[in-house]
């Protein structure tokens, strides 16, 4: 990881996204660190979530709109259809013969995959079975 010149915001937007577990937009950076850094812009957060992602020390997952992963170790994800939560899914282990597989099968030198599982959270099932048992009272 090729690091450009230090600041502290990088440091603060770095580290926030190292210990989210939210796979947080660019967004949810900003409103979580603009209190404690006041002269944090949007730009500022777009800016360096980029060239961290650019750098490799982040990871930039194309969903409807960007998130960002700091656990950089090959993993699938989960994603809520409902309320568009993302989570990890550590408990499939990566697959690097699927790459092999892959590769072979089509003469591609395949470097990664990624997985992703649609469905719906813990969260937004409870919110749906309290208004199913809402409506049939």
């Amino acid at each position: 990881m090729v690091r450009r010149r230090y600041s502290q915001q990088w440091e603060l937007i770095y580290q926030y996204v190292k210990e989210a577990r939210c796979h947080p937009t660019a967004e949810m950076v900003y409103q979580a660190l603009k209190e404690s850094c006041p002269t944090l812009s949007r730009g500022t957060v777009y800016r360096n979530l980029n060239r961290l992602a650019e750098e490799g020390a982040v990871v930039k997952m194309n969903f409807p709109v960007e998130r960002y992963d700091g656990t950089l170790a090959p993993h699938a994800h989960l994603l809520c259809a409902r309320c568009g939560a993302v989570a990890d899914l550590s408990t499939v282990a990566y697959d690097g013969a699927l790459d092999r597989r892959a590769g072979v099968s089509c003469g591609w030198q395949v470097a990664r995959h990624e997985l992703l599982f649609h469905g719906c959270c813990p969260d937004c099932q409870q919110r749906a079975a309290k208004t199913e048992k809402g409506a049939m009272s």
